[in-house]
């Protein structure tokens, strides 16, 4: 019964209380980001990204500093304040990882407010500006609660926003050795580009023989490759952002 409540939860938060925003960018863009964040989404993705000159948004739980999720050791405070100082963006994902289905209200509010008080004390004062839902969990509470704090949230729905978009639960695609093999990157970036939309990717670790949720570095490499040969600008989330309206 719970997880049928919780498929109930999802769906009404996907399609109900929908926050428009146009899509309208001058050339299509393409965003990479990665969530909670394992470390080698830094160690092993950072000098991937370096390489080709673009920069990426992180979205951080700062529950999750050092340690373990998934099996897999998790940035350190140390990680956090050099890809900041790189000019990656720095995203809220939360405090503890919390889905929007497991929290009243007040108890999501708590959460992202603690999140933002880790950050600001690490990063100078750091605001985050964009948000991504934890395990994808949309919730027309949720909604609520984050329009008060952050521009825009990422969801993970498949898909290339184009023409218009739900604010609070942008489409995304899942840089994901799970999801990988189901895509034609070719025919999104070309759809991006096309239409000038904008597509946004979303992964975690970056390393060979990843988890279902990671991706190898050949992979991260790859998909880089293919948005600049679409003519895509590759910009952060929130860069992004200022772009689409």
């Amino acid at each position: 019964m719970s997880a049928f409540l919780d498929k109930m939860r999802r769906r009404a938060g996907r399609w109900l209380d929908v926050r428009p925003m146009p899509v309208a960018p001058e050339r299509g863009l393409f965003s990479l980001s990665f969530d909670d964040i394992p470390e080698t989404a830094w160690t092993e993705a950072g000098p991937i990204l370096a390489e080709h000159g673009v920069k990426a948004t992180y979205y951080v739980c700062g529950g999750l500093e050092s340690g373990e999720n998934l099996g897999l050791p998790q940035f350190t405070t140390r990680h956090l304040q050099d890809l900041h100082a790189a000019g990656h963006e720095v995203g809220c994902h939360t405090f503890s990882h919390l889905s929007s289905l497991r929290a009243t209200p007040a108890a999501y509010a708590a959460d992202l407010d603690r999140n933002a008080y880790w950050i600001a004390e690490r990063l100078d004062g750091h605001r985050m500006e964009t948000f991504a839902w934890p395990f994808g969990d949309v919730s027309v509470i949720g909604k609520a609660v984050v329009a008060e704090r952050f521009g825009l949230a990422r969801g993970v729905r498949d898909g290339v926003n184009v023409g218009r978009a739900d604010r609070a639960a942008v489409q995304a695609i899942g840089l994901e050795s799970r999801r990988l093999p189901g895509y034609d990157l070719e025919a999104l970036m070309a759809e991006a580009a096309s239409g000038k939309g904008w597509l946004i990717a979303y992964g975690h670790e970056v390393m060979d023989g990843p988890t279902p949720y990671g991706c190898t570095p050949d992979d991260l490499d790859r998909v880089i490759r293919l948005a600049k040969v679409a003519g895509l600008d590759i910009l952060p989330v929130g860069q992004a952002l200022t772009r689409v309206g």
